[in-house]
């Protein structure tokens, strides 16, 4: 794979990474995602195209994003030789994504068994302009021989997810030079429809319409001639009933109006905009600066620009990994950049989590609690949808018990801190009062309801949980999980009094309805105090939670050359009895809360946590706030290291299943290490500043954000910076 700062290009056909690259290639608008598969059958290929909020039930225990049936197929026939690259001969072979505008382009030379040489050049992308509409070019040239070409593209009903189906034919028909293709989903009664369009440049190609059922079919039939190219293209418009209101923001398409070169202009355009105020650029290192836009990119692509009722899954739409599913991930690593570029996004997605403050609710009273607990696993209502088991990967037979969906409680305060992070950025104070503030004091009722008095103790404790490093479930006063939690009764107590005394009308009805009195509150402030958080004055250690420094050192240079990470060579019982860390839970507090402790102890504890955290393999949302706090500490090469390992999860995949999806916490973490880390942009209540430190050889880095409400330009040289 090679770069030049805006194309990521495959240059050679390499069957055995098909799933990596159609990750990679994965294309979208902001509702739709559709993976970089080929568009002519090929063996073990992923076509998949995925609608946010499009999810329907499996069996009785979890819910997934449904699997749209394949908008780009088409399949070509010489003479009766069909193209395919499992036939013939390939004798040139170039795909590309232009990163600037989402085009996707093959170009492929290819040799018929029966020595037939073709030049056919696919070209594809999913509208800025309209999120319903997906555009589809193919250009033949056939370079020895005329013959008869027929060209087929149809919309299979019967897409599946891993051989899963979760679609009921409704109908189809034939509408003048179109058909439809209408679907409902079989568990939630989504409703789908697929209009198609098929055109071709030869005025006299012969055109017809095969009512397959579950699988109508539009055909052209042409006659090539020697030396002379022609030209197919196809417009798709794909709606679906969730939030249909929200989701007619686009223009309403007329399939017989559609045409090729107006469209990808005006789809161009938007993505100029989109990257005058996303674009991050980075002088002196090419490698760097293709992850950085490639991870952009697939940001872009992914941000909900008119729904406020869907999130972003953790393999954002460009896989099955995770089921579509949204953790933590969007908060804490993914919202900053909406929250900073696109401050519509950024609230679209918090609002997510207001909208579905009744599942939290629901799932606080189902485990004893007052207040919203927000489930580990969302999806379309904000249900918990953590599977309690799955197959262990090296044994299919065998299942592991996940204990995340129970007890990984932290996600309640990592909302709660992102309303408060989008608050100070953008100013939106409406937001605050209308919405987030009843995010933050929800949840804080749920912690004043889960805390656990130690009567020996004197103290607040909270047992039983996972904190973000999942080597270890099951432990006790997980550091981050405390931090947080004082932090969170704190600020909601600050919040309240706030609100009572700017807000007085929006501050009774609401304090009304969740029966919050000022006594409640001031117990808050009364439990945070008295909430044990784990701290070694003598040392300035933290330990990650009760026990962890008793257990077993491991050597990590003993795996030297592995492929696999330490949880999984060792096993979850394994890893859980040594101190390897799937991502360091102390690090990523202090990389949140800089103002709790002074350099010299962020400094004592990154020395002792790293080399035991398993930046490799672990969790792929470890090396992007390493290296933060790398590069806080002073440590460049340390700090450049891990924003490559991040920069190259899916690009190079190095940790070996990007064929699951884009890591969408790692792209959103990418951009984090740029702008905080090596500007060192700092957000606070008298405005901004920056305090860059910039890796060795880069000789400019240059990035805008949105502050209340106006957007700053940062541009930092080299020799500017001391």
């Amino acid at each position: 794979m090679t770069n030049h700062n805006w194309m990521v290009v495959e240059e050679s056909f390499e069957p055995e990474r098909i799933a990596h690259y159609e990750t990679v290639f994965t294309q979208g608008n902001g509702f739709l995602g559709t993976r970089g598969s080929f568009e002519e059958y090929y063996p073990g290929k992923n076509n998949s195209t995925f609608a946010h909020g499009v999810f329907d039930d499996v069996a009785v225990s979890f819910t997934e994003l449904a699997n749209l049936p394949d908008w780009t197929e088409l399949f070509v026939d010489l003479d009766g030789e069909t193209f395919s690259l499992v036939s013939g001969e390939v004798l040139g072979y170039r795909r590309s994504l232009d990163l600037k505008d989402g085009l996707l382009v093959r170009e492929v030379r290819w040799k018929s068994p029966q020595g037939k040489v073709t030049d056919l050049t696919f070209s594809r992308f999913i509208s800025r302009a309209n999120e319903r509409l997906c555009m589809q070019k193919l250009e033949i040239l056939p370079q020895n021989y005329s013959c008869k070409v027929t060209l087929r593209a149809g919309l299979d009903g019967a897409a599946s997810n891993l051989d899963l189906k979760h679609w009921d034919s409704v109908d189809q028909r034939e509408e003048g030079k179109n058909f439809v293709l209408s679907l409902k989903t079989k568990a939630t009664n989504i409703k789908l429809k697929m209009s198609q369009t098929l055109c071709c440049s030869d005025e006299r190609a012969a055109h017809s319409y095969w009512n397959v059922f579950n699988h109508p079919t539009q055909v052209i039939e042409s006659n090539l001639k020697e030396r002379v190219k022609i030209t197919v293209w196809k417009a798709v418009v794909i709606e679906v009933t969730p939030f249909k209101q929200e989701l007619s923001a686009g223009t309403l398409v007329n399939l017989d109006d559609v045409q090729w070169d107006t469209e990808l202009e005006t789809h161009r355009k938007l993505w100029r905009v989109d990257w005058q105020h996303s674009d991050v650029v980075i002088e002196g290192d090419d490698e760097a600066q293709l992850a950085m836009r490639a991870s952009i990119y697939h940001l872009l692509i992914v941000g909900p620009r008119h729904s406020e009722r869907v999130n972003i899954g953790a393999k954002t739409l460009s896989g099955q990994g995770y089921r579509g599913h949204s953790f933590w991930d969007t908060e804490i690593f993914m919202l900053p950049f909406f929250t900073y570029t696109n401050p519509t996004i950024g609230r679209n997605l918090l609002s997510y989590r207001f909208h579905n403050l009744p599942g939290a609710m629901e799932k606080a009273a189902k485990n004893g609690f007052e207040g919203a607990q927000y489930p580990w696993e969302s999806a379309a209502d904000g249900r918990e949808v953590t599977p309690s088991w799955v197959p262990y990967h090296k044994d299919p037979t065998q299942l592991v018990r996940i204990w995340c969906g129970d007890i990984e409680i932290h996600i309640s305060s990592d909302i709660a801190y992102a309303v408060l992070q989008y608050w100070k950025a953008t100013g939106d104070e409406r937001f605050l009062v209308e919405r987030g503030a009843e995010i933050v004091l929800q949840t804080a009722r749920f912690w004043a309801s889960r805390l656990e008095w130690t009567e020996t103790e004197k103290r607040y404790e909270i047992k039983n949980v996972i904190g973000p490093d999942e080597n270890h479930d099951r432990i006790d006063n997980n550091a981050y999980t405390n931090y947080m939690v004082r932090w969170h009764l704190k600020t909601a107590a600050s919040l309240y009094a706030w609100l009572k005394a700017q807000h007085p009308a929006e501050f009774l009805p609401l304090a009304e309805r969740l029966s919050m009195t000022d006594e409640q509150v001031s117990e808050w402030t009364r439990k945070a105090e008295q909430i044990y958080l784990a701290f070694d004055e003598k040392s300035g250690m933290i330990e990650q939670f009760d026990g962890y420094f008793s257990l077993k050192t491991l050597d990590m240079q003993v795996f030297a050359g592995r492929t696999d990470s330490i949880q999984g060579i060792l096993g979850v019982e394994g890893a859980a009895q040594t101190q390897t860390l799937k991502q360091p839970d102390v690090l990523m507090l202090m990389y949140l809360h800089p103002d709790l402790f002074n350099l010299e102890i962020q400094k004592h504890n990154f020395d002792y946590y790293t080399p035991r955290t398993d930046l490799e393999y672990g969790s792929s949302l470890g090396p992007s706030i390493q290296a933060i706090m790398a590069t806080r500490l002073g440590d460049m090469q340390n700090a450049y290291k891990n924003f490559m390992r991040a920069a190259q999860a899916d690009l190079k995949d190095v940790r070996g299943n990007a064929g699951d999806g884009i890591h969408g916490a790692s792209a959103g973490g990418l951009w984090q290490v740029a702008v905080f880390g090596f500007a060192g942009l700092k957000i606070e209540d008298q405005g901004w500043s920056v305090d860059p430190k910039l890796p060795d050889g880069w000789t400019r880095l240059a990035f805008k954000f949105w502050y209340h409400g106006k957007e700053e330009s940062v541009d930092i040289r080299a020799k500017d910076v001391k």
